[in-house]
């Protein structure tokens, strides 16, 4: 049956099983619209949301206006921190000037880790890992703990971007932290300048200065410095010769034990940062992953983070590496 919609009018009709009023709207000869009032606590949580609603709007960053010397309605609630400062090219957390701002999430999170409890300690706990040697740090069973969790945060935010969350590195590319096999050396000193300058990483490309059986012969010579057994000999005898007249021991040493000043690699460890011999399973696909590294050289980067990371951060930061790498 269709739906045929009659009207009662001039008269109140209520349901007869409930009593209740209804609109005088019937559907289907029995089927009737209640005419119930909204419940009370919906209405008033409803006007609660209108009241909080212009509420925020007046204290709080708001709507967009279209201006470009504001962009959008900043509120009447302000916050206080004390800015960052760069001492002597190094970062001091706090130790600017006094700012008071429109309330916003970026200046409540300098306010919050200048004032909240918590990280107040924190702070503490980071200026006496900095004030003490690495050695009592690894002893101390607190100090350590703290080290291996803090720094970790640092780390993800710095470093896992380039080096992966757990340090491993990326072969080719950037090198493996937790091998405690240093390019530019691993002892305290050497790992915090890294931190604090940087580095750059180059080795010329050698597609023009040597051939492509030169490039066979010193690859071959530089797999048998870390005690690969299937090169073939007569190869690396002639390998051999490149290694020690074509530039390769200036920065390798003639042992190929590798030079920290330069960050060259030590080619008698069988830790490969650049060419990816680890992964190749046969003699001829671990020599064509080191001729690829002769041929095309090295060039890469990593930015200095002093400008960025407190004093105590990179010693924290120095500390954590350290417990990486001897785990």
């Amino acid at each position: 049956m269709a739906d045929i919609e009659k009207k009662v009018e001039h008269k109140v009709i209520k349901d007869p099983l409930t009593g209740v009023e209804t609109t005088g709207h019937v559907w289907d000869d029995t089927l009737m619209e209640f005419n119930n009032p909204i419940p009370t606590w919906w209405l008033w949580a409803f006007y609660g949301t209108i009241v909080f609603t212009i509420v925020y709007f007046i204290i709080y960053p708001s709507w967009p206006t279209g201006l470009a010397e504001k962009g959008y309605l900043k509120g009447t609630g302000e916050i206080t921190y004390k800015a960052d400062a760069i001492v002597d090219g190094k970062k001091v957390v706090g130790g600017g000037k006094e700012i008071t701002t429109h309330w916003n999430t970026r200046a409540l999170l300098a306010h919050e880790m200048q004032n909240d409890p918590n990280e107040l300690k924190r702070q503490v706990m980071v200026k006496k890992v900095a004030a003490t040697p690495l050695a009592s740090v690894i002893k101390d069973a607190q100090q350590s703990q703290f080290v291996l969790a803090y720094g970790k945060g640092i780390f993800g935010d710095y470093c896992a971007a380039c080096h992966q969350a757990g340090g491993q590195g990326v072969i080719g590319h950037y090198p493996n932290l937790i091998d405690d096999a240093w390019l530019w050396g691993g002892d305290t000193a050497d790992i915090e300048l890294t931190i604090r300058k940087g580095r750059k990483g180059n080795m010329p490309s050698h597609a023009m200065s040597l051939t492509e059986e030169e490039r066979t012969e010193a690859a071959n010579y530089v797999l048998s410095l870390s005690g690969e057994e299937e090169v073939n000999p007569d190869l690396v005898a002639k390998g051999d010769k490149i290694f020690h007249t074509k530039g390769c021991s200036g920065c390798h040493t003639p042992t190929g034990v590798g030079m920290k000043a330069l960050g060259a690699a030590n080619l008698t460890d069988k830790i490969w940062t650049q060419a990816n011999v680890p992964a190749a399973t046969t003699i001829d696909e671990k020599v064509n992953a080191v001729k690829m590294v002769i041929k095309n050289g090295i060039k890469r980067e990593m930015p200095a983070w002093e400008s960025r990371l407190s004093n105590d951060e990179i010693k924290v930061l120095v500390a954590y590496l350290k417990l990486l790498s001897s785990n």
